[in-house]
């Protein structure tokens, strides 16, 4: 196998989902319960705000009782001690990943701990309630929303992700079940850079084909024996 350093790791929905938090299209998951179409776009938004902002206060309270499970912890394992570039692209929007350890991370689709306004463009940490309209911390106009990448919008720092895994000498994808693009496009892009790709997966995902090698089971055990692997080996 040629030598490995740099490592992109993408994540998904099953990495958090031992932490207690929904994945989107499991049986019973967010989406069985609210329509795509009615809280996550911009159109939605414009519709009716009122909906949206509740639905985003709640899980972002709820992420913050979550705690981090052992996957977390054993990527933040990974990002401390390995030498060469280490990037986790992650598609969640809690804040698991650092709380578990890992600094290296980039959050594709926003973050629930983050508020976006649309007048001044600011990003505030934010934690509390959006229902009520607070003033932007920074330019004070109450026009905040949810720093969440909606359907229809434009994933964040794609440029920063693709110069990385041109990059990269392996990449791996973690909880992600295939369905979402453009993250979905990602091995597909590394295969053919000539990048080994590895899935690690409760169950195979709807691109298990396009990966080389794919390790099935609770991410809690997956990722920690994989983190194991790659650490013997520096």
């Amino acid at each position: 196998m040629p030598t490995i350093r740099n490592i992109v790791i993408l994540t998904g929905a099953g990495i958090s989902a031992e932490s207690g938090i929904d994945t989107f299209r499991s049986e019973g998951g967010l989406w069985e319960r609210h329509r795509v179409e009615d809280v996550a776009t911009p159109e939605a938004f414009a519709r009716d705000p009122d909906l949206v902002l509740r639905f985003y206060d709640m899980r972002r309270a709820a992420i913050q009782t979550k705690q981090p499970n052992a996957a977390h912890r054993a990527l933040a394992r990974l990002d401390a001690a390995w030498p060469g570039d280490l990037l986790i692209v992650t598609q969640n929007v809690d804040d698991l990943h650092e709380r578990g350890g890992a600094r290296r991370v980039l959050h594709m689709h926003g973050e629930h701990l983050n508020a976006w306004c649309t007048a001044c463009d600011a990003r505030s940490p934010w934690t509390a309630p959006l229902l009520h309209r607070p003033p932007c911390p920074a330019c004070g106009t109450s026009a905040l929303r949810p720093d969440i990448v909606w359907f229809g919008e434009m994933p964040y720092r794609m440029d920063e992700i693709h110069a990385a895994l041109r990059q990269a000498d392996l990449f791996v994808s973690i909880g992600t079940s295939g369905a979402v693009y453009p993250a979905a496009g990602f091995v597909r892009g590394a295969r053919d850079l000539g990048i080994p790709t590895l899935e690690l997966n409760l169950e195979h995902s709807k691109g298990s084909a396009w990966f080389d090698e794919t390790r099935l089971g609770p991410a809690t055990e997956v990722v920690p024996a994989w983190v194991d692997q790659m650490l013997a080996s520096v």
